[in-house]
């Protein structure tokens, strides 16, 4: 099985999420660290869809400028924050990953076992 994650080698949860992808047999590992090689908006966008998560959902508020540019607000709109993680990825929330069984922001890091 092939499994990507959008990965912060910062971010202790994201290091544990890969740990246990790195350990499950049979999985075909792409890390990608999201701050050097964001995604798209459209590929955030799929990835939420089918996390089935909202953007705001999968917005970073603690550590980001989240707050600052108002997308913390009950009137910021999906778009907006989407276009504001496009240009600024310290924005997404960490780590997503996403396998042919589906896509989970792993926050805990056991979620991911729901996906493999």
């Amino acid at each position: 099985m092939k499994a990507t994650i959008w990965h912060n080698p910062k971010c202790g949860t994201s290091r544990k999420t890969l740990a246990i992808l790195e350990e499950t047999p049979e999985i075909e590992l792409e890390v990608i660290e999201y701050l050097k090689n964001p995604p798209t908006r459209t590929k955030l966008e799929q990835l939420y869809r089918d996390a089935g998560i909202t953007p705001k959902d999968g917005l970073r508020a603690r550590g980001s400028p989240a707050e600052d540019l108002g997308l913390m607000d009950d009137d910021a709109t999906g778009d907006q924050i989407l276009d504001a993680m496009a240009s600024n990825p310290v924005l997404i929330e960490r780590p997503l990953v996403e396998t042919e069984k589906g896509v989970k922001l792993c926050r805990p890091q056991d979620l991911v076992r729901e996906i493999i």
